[in-house]
C-alpha cells in the first residue's frame, strides 16, 4: 500500500486571543500610578528638586 493518498482532514480550530480580566487591568494602572508617585517622591527627596526661588 502506498502513502500516495490526501488524507482530507479539517482545519484544527483557531484558539480565542487570552484577554485580560477586567480587574487585573485595574490593578496593573493602580499598581502603575502608584509606582509613577513612588518614583517622583524618591527623586525629589534624593536631589532636593522643586522650585528654585530667586530673590528678587
Amino acid at each position: 500500500m502506498t502513502d500516495n493518498v490526501i488524507k482530507f482532514q479539517r482545519r484544527p480550530q483557531p484558539k480565542p486571543p487570552r484577554q485580560t480580566p477586567p480587574w487585573l487591568k485595574r490593578l496593573l494602572i493602580v499598581l502603575g500610578i502608584i509606582a509613577f508617585f513612588v518614583a517622583a517622591y524618591f527623586y525629589f527627596s534624593l536631589t532636593g528638586g522643586g522650585a528654585r526661588h530667586v530673590p528678587a
